[in-house]
């Protein structure tokens, strides 16, 4: 199986940080972010493609053409505001059957990435109280998931934390736009053209952090820290 990871962004909120140093290379705990999800890939995926853009020759000489067993290789996303659906268009002809995709700055559990594997299609969700910012997932009584709503949102309920489980009939679908007039293609926007057809499954994250600020990262480094 294989694995798709985002990583062509710079991160500008990180300011300073990211002025020589790819967002995904920030190290937490004495290690990349990046590495850290490579860690925590099962075993069933033997190959990884590492979408990257923003100084993407740090990633590829850190890591080279192999990591702990795993086969890695690299697509280029030149202009990563062009949104996840299109990089994820950009690893397409390395694509076979089913495959995860995953942001590359964000921390994922590997019983997550592992319970996600089970399902035809899936995306990883996590429940907050409140919602806030992002993209709100409605599911039905089964788990199928039926809407993602971006904005900003009240009361209780899921998010999209950036995890998938696709396979190649996701590049049959147009690309869709994250918003109205936007020239950021959404990759969960793209997939929900399926939902009718494919089951999509909402699989609730045990844990899930997002990186988006310097604050970010020491809170991952005293989390991981009690690990």
């Amino acid at each position: 199986m294989q694995a798709v990871i985002l990583a062509a962004g710079r991160g500008t909120r990180m300011g300073a940080l990211t002025e020589g140093t790819p967002k995904v290379m920030l190290e937490v705990v004495g290690k990349p972010l990046l590495q850290h999800k490579l860690d925590a890939l099962p075993a069933s995926i033997d190959e990884v493609v590492i979408v990257v853009g923003y100084l993407g020759g740090v990633i590829h000489r850190y890591f080279g053409g192999e990591y702990n067993g795993k086969h890695i290789l690299y697509a280029e996303q030149e202009n990563p505001v062009g949104g996840t659906a299109e990089a994820l268009w950009k690893a397409k002809g390395v694509l076979e059957k089913k495959f995860v995709v995953m942001n590359g700055d964000d921390l994922y559990a590997a019983e997550d990435i592992a319970s996600c594997t089970q399902y035809e299609w899936a995306m990883l969700v996590q429940e907050r109280d409140p919602l806030c910012t992002g993209g709100k997932v409605v599911t039905d009584a089964r788990h199928r998931i039926r809407s993602i709503e971006e904005g900003t949102h009240e009361g209780k309920g899921f998010i999209n934390a950036g995890l998938y489980v696709l396979d190649t009939r996701i590049f049959d679908l147009p690309l869709v736009p994250k918003a109205a007039g936007s020239a950021e293609y959404g990759l969960p926007q793209t997939m929900m053209q399926a939902a009718k057809s494919i089951a999509i499954t909402a699989v609730p994250a045990h844990f899930w952090l997002q990186i988006t600020s310097p604050d970010d990262l020491k809170k991952a480094e005293e989390i991981l820290m009690k690990v």
